[in-house]
């Protein structure tokens, strides 16, 4: 494949690229670069976490690239995510795998986890060497990829160490390319800082948009207003039955006239739209049936009033309930692995 036809691929959907001359440059060199995203497995996948993630390893995989998913067990135990508790945390690594599999992602991605990682002695010389060219206040800074914010470090030392072991995961898979939510963006950037005082090599980074809560996001920053696995009474699961996402929809955010903050506008925007046109089913009396190919002409409309909340509910509901269809027939054929976490959860 040409790099023109590769580009678009890898680019479509994502809120930033760091650098896009870097990545162009890269996929003239490389026939078969390296990337990775990295999780917690903590909870149950959400749409927000899962669809956009899973649909842009698809795409990278289909421009060439060798994609490496890890499972960060050992950085969910210094989140003190499921009580810090490895065993209970690789219950939930064993169903991620599962989540992302009836999502789509490719067989050929391989999936690790942290523990292998970390299992070498050398892995521990970068960790050290990484923390010797940066200042404690400048891994304060990076602690928002935990979701924890600079204080929390002051209780609990071992927080520290998790920002430098997320640069050494990314060192140690010899990557190209690191992908992420805009959450994971002050990791990528301590990477990309600290590479060329380390002798590594520079790493492109590619982020996705966050998809905010049930609740709505109005003027809250975005990584503090996302939809959250450890929050999951505001979130959309990618295994709620179809009743289970009609009632969440219909009592989410979605003021009148107003796209910023609007939960429902974000799905339409974030999860749906990318894999098609919405459909909205109405009655002549109220315009009748439309369909919404980009977000601009719906948003517009949206504002406009011409297209009501209620509408723009029941055609997200059904929206999703297609979009999910594969992944509830996943777990209703393999469902040792979300029924263990939901042991473990008691839910």
């Amino acid at each position: 494949m040409s790099t023109e036809s590769r580009l678009p691929l890898v680019a479509r959907g994502v809120e930033e690229i760091v650098t896009r001359d870097e990545l162009v440059a890269l996929l003239d060199r490389e026939a078969q670069p390296k990337a990775y995203v990295g999780y917690e497995p903590s909870g149950y996948v959400h749409i927000g976490s899962g669809v956009p993630i899973a649909g842009k390893i698809k795409d990278l995989v289909a421009a060439g690239f060798d994609f490496t998913f890890l499972l960060a067990d050992w950085h969910a135990m210094i989140n003190n995510k499921l009580g810090g508790d490895l065993d209970v945390i690789r219950i939930s690594a064993r169903y991620f795998e599962d989540a992302f599999r009836a999502l789509g992602v490719p067989d050929r991605v391989r999936f690790v986890s942290a523990s292998d990682l970390v299992s070498t002695p050398a892995y521990w010389a970068d960790v050290i060497r990484m923390s010797k060219r940066a200042s404690v206040a400048r891994i304060k800074r990076a602690l928002t990829i935990m979701g924890r914010k600079e204080e929390d470090a002051d209780l609990d030392a071992s927080m520290l160490i998790y920002p430098a072991m997320q640069v050494t995961d990314i060192h140690r898979l010899d990557l190209d390319l690191a992908l992420g939510g805009m959450d994971q963006r002050h990791a990528h950037m301590l990477y990309r800082d600290l590479a060329p005082k380390l002798g590594w090599k520079r790493v492109i980074a590619l982020h996705t948009p966050l998809l905010i809560g049930l609740k709505g996001g109005g003027r809250m920053d975005a990584i503090d207003a996302k939809m959250s696995k450890s929050k999951p009474e505001g979130a959309i699961l990618i295994h709620d039955p179809p009743e289970e996402i009609a009632k969440k929809i219909d009592k989410a955010f979605c003021p009148p006239n107003e796209t910023e903050g609007n939960f429902v506008t974000e799905v339409a925007r974030i999860i749906l739209l990318p894999h098609g046109p919405l459909r909205v089913e109405r009655s002549a009396k109220y315009g009748g049936d439309v369909a919404f190919a980009d977000f601009a002409p719906l948003a517009g409309s949206y504002r406009s009033g011409a297209l009501h909340p209620k509408d723009l509910k029941a055609a997200v509901s059904g929206g999703l309930t297609s979009l999910l269809s594969p992944v509830r027939a996943y777990f209703d054929r393999k469902t040792e692995n979300l029924e263990a976490l939901r042991r473990v959860l008691g839910s």
